[in-house]
């Protein structure tokens, strides 16, 4: 007897009807949990980094019990890809239990780490219990530039310990960093340093103000040239921009302040079991120590994405939107509004449309 033949379907075709449905019956695919703000190291440029002793940040983190709990919820609820993040989450002693127990709920988890706690015991139980990626953030490719950012001395020993210890037990890892002022000569030696071992690879520019109102994160910042600079020198990303802004480049269709997934198939879940439509916007959230995720999805998160511009948004009527990333989280933390527009992000939009030809450029 012959077996029926499965009829073959390409990948974006796929990706384009999942997620038709799911943000027509808005489900929440994507989120992600901060398991602590806290870390053992103290970069120049963290948005939410607290000491690693700090007793009241743990006296008031969620006990095991309650992720697990929300892990169940949220599973439930229709959520297939989970971030574990930070802070550092391996600060936590139980952060395997908790990845262990995403995977068996079907999960799809993504660890984020510094990888300088990690231990051949970890290292171990991440073979065993792999996640889909392990993400490890390398700030430079020499001791000096990595440990100027992190300013704890011998965190760059530790963190290519971490690396290794991975690699040799094939746990799916991938490296990234932030690109500012104090490791901008070293971006493509880190790349090449991933590139050599067989890793994946990506850097992000786009350095946002503390959570705690500071806007110290600022000053590291690249000028929005050398943003664009670094895109252009990248082959890479310089095609994936060229793709991005053939495809997305196009007024804002939407009446309402929030314009993206956010709230729509994607959450974030703090420390302190708050859930927001996103990790940027923190001041609006539902306590998911007082109520079920079911309620807050269905009931508060709505209450939030119907919130429309209250005077002038210059945002709405912006083209290019999609290629600065402008969002009322971006804004309230840095100019503490919703609907003001952040300069910094708005050139660095218009000279990617200048420097990939968009056909909004010199509008």
């Amino acid at each position: 007897m012959e077996c029926p033949q499965i009829p073959q379907v390409a990948y974006t075709q796929f990706g384009k009807r999942f997620y038709k449905q799911v943000y027509e019956k808005r489900i929440p695919v994507n989120g992600s949990v901060e398991l602590t703000f806290r870390c053992n190291l103290r970069c120049v440029h963290c948005y939410c980094n607290l000491p690693a002793s700090d007793p009241n940040a743990m006296e008031g983190e969620m006990k095991t019990d309650e992720v697990l709990s929300i892990l169940d919820q949220i599973a439930e609820a229709g959520c297939l890809w989970l971030l574990i993040t930070g802070g550092e989450p391996l600060l936590r002693k139980d952060t395997l239990e908790i990845l262990i127990h995403a995977k068996k709920k079907g999960l799809i988890t993504s660890l984020f780490t510094n990888g300088t706690l990690v231990t051949p015991a970890i290292a171990d139980r991440l073979a065993e219990w792999p996640p889909h990626s392990v993400e490890i953030t390398l700030y430079g490719a020499t001791r000096k530039t990595y440990e100027r950012i992190t300013r704890v001395p011998g965190s760059f020993q530790r963190c290519m310990r971490g690396i290794e210890l991975l690699l040799k037990r094939s746990v799916p890892l991938a490296l990234k960093t932030m690109a500012m002022t104090l490791n901008q000569e070293e971006i493509f030696e880190i790349k090449a340093f991933a590139e050599e071992r067989g890793l994946k690879f990506r850097f992000d520019p786009m350095l946002n103000a503390r959570l705690d109102g500071s806007k110290t994160p600022c000053d590291f910042r690249l000028a929005p040239e050398e943003v664009v600079k670094l895109d252009l020198e990248d082959e890479q990303r310089s095609r994936e921009w060229r793709e991005f802004c053939g495809k997305f480049i196009a007024p804002v269709s939407s009446e309402y302040l929030f314009a993206c997934g956010a709230g729509i198939s994607a959450f974030h879940i703090d420390p302190y079991g708050q859930m927001s439509a996103c990790e940027m916007v923190r001041f609006q959230s539902f306590n998911l120590r007082r109520g079920r995720f079911s309620q807050g999805w269905a009931d508060v998160i709505p209450l939030i994405l119907k919130q429309k511009p209250g005077g002038h948004y210059p945002c709405a009527r912006c083209e290019l939107i999609s290629l600065c990333g402008q969002c009322p989280g971006w804004a309230w933390l840095e100019k503490g509004s919703m609907e003001q527009p952040v300069e910094y992000l708005c050139r660095i939009a218009h000279l990617r449309a200048e420097a990939f030809h968009t056909p909004f450029a010199r509008k």
